[in-house]
């Protein structure tokens, strides 16, 4: 019997997690909460789930519930996150962790308090073509790596997430967290100099944005990112003796490997039995649990901490304050 996991949120996101976990050994779809009961019902039956709460704090006191998986808008993720705790439950909370670096601070210094588990689920860290990309770069493919793209762009800016800043709406903390991502697994974080440009919205917030960072050791990496536009959601590592394509940086399809004749010379696809791609990040959560572990190896709290405070840098310069951080 796999561990059992709560959901809290019946949105989209929440439908993918379920969706994976039915078919996963290491987990037990049991209990999913909405504030709307009924949509709660509903996705209990939809997706197979034992119990269906009304409210978050019903579900978090049922203590068969392990493992808490938090769907809801990057707004909340920190009060939702803090009651997890609270209930002494284990966390994966979607990304953006939190707003502002404060905020994870705080809740990862209460998960250490009480020896609980919290992870961000920025799926890309845990995914196996993580390692390959790591093992195709450190095997010195395309030489000595100087620069890097990244751009993810999708048309969602009449979604109401990403529209509202009440609910920390905009590119950045929706999509633009996965390219900062992408930039840090392929060239670390000793990063000198962020510096960005913004196109805000109606309601203030961030529609699109470029970003660029300047390592270092010299080494910059450029990413672009939109909610009002399709892109091609391509990664690309430039080196003195060629290149990298990765395809879709926040889900990678594959990789490939270019010569100085930009001649194709590999390609590397992900595991024929990948479901969704959300398993990996359940099953690191599983084994941290385990292991006695507060956070998973894949995605450290510094590594989160060191992603919220490369964003509320960027909201700085683009003078972007949300509503629960004013006053």
């Amino acid at each position: 019997m796999g561990i059992r996991i709560g959901i809290i949120g019946a949105g989209g996101i929440a439908g993918v997690m379920a969706s994976t976990l039915a078919r996963m050994d290491e987990a037990q779809r049991y209990a999913i909460a909405s504030r709307d009961g009924a949509k709660a019902k509903a996705f209990a039956e939809k997706y197979g789930f034992e119990k269906a709460y009304g409210s978050y704090e019903e579900m978090l006191s049922d203590p068969e519930v392990e493992l808490v998986y938090v769907a809801t808008p990057h707004s909340h993720h920190y009060e939702h996150m803090k009651l997890c705790l609270e209930h002494g439950k284990h966390v994966l909370c979607e990304k953006a962790f939190t707003v502002n670096e404060r905020q994870a601070a705080e809740v990862f210094a209460i998960a250490e308090a009480k020896g609980l588990l919290v992870t961000e689920a920025i799926w890309p860290r845990y995914l196996p073509m993580r390692k390959t990309l790591d093992e195709v770069l450190a095997g010195g493919a395309i030489g000595t790596p100087h620069m890097m793209t990244a751009n993810l762009s999708y048309v969602i800016d009449g979604v109401e997430r990403i529209r509202r800043p009440e609910l920390a709406g905009g590119a950045l903390l929706d999509i633009g967290v996965y390219t900062l991502n992408f930039a840090s697994m392929v060239f670390g974080d000793d990063v000198v100099q962020i510096c960005g440009h913004a196109v805000k919205g109606e309601t203030g917030v961030d529609l699109q944005h470029s970003i660029t960072l300047i390592y270092r050791d010299g080494r910059m990496a450029v990413l672009n990112s939109s909610a009002s536009s399709l892109s091609d959601r391509r990664g690309v590592i430039y080196g003195d003796r060629g290149y990298i394509e990765a395809e879709n940086v926040n889900n990678c399809q594959e990789i490939r490997v270019y010569d100085l004749q930009r001649r194709l010379t590999a390609s590397y696809l992900p595991p024929a039995d990948q479901i969704s791609g959300y398993e990996y990040q359940v099953r690191a959560c599983v084994e941290a649990i385990r292991a006695g572990k507060t956070e998973c190896p894949q995605m450290p709290h510094a590594e989160t901490l060191k992603m919220m405070r490369w964003m509320d840098e960027l909201r700085r310069q683009w003078g972007i304050v949300y509503p629960m951080e004013q006053g």
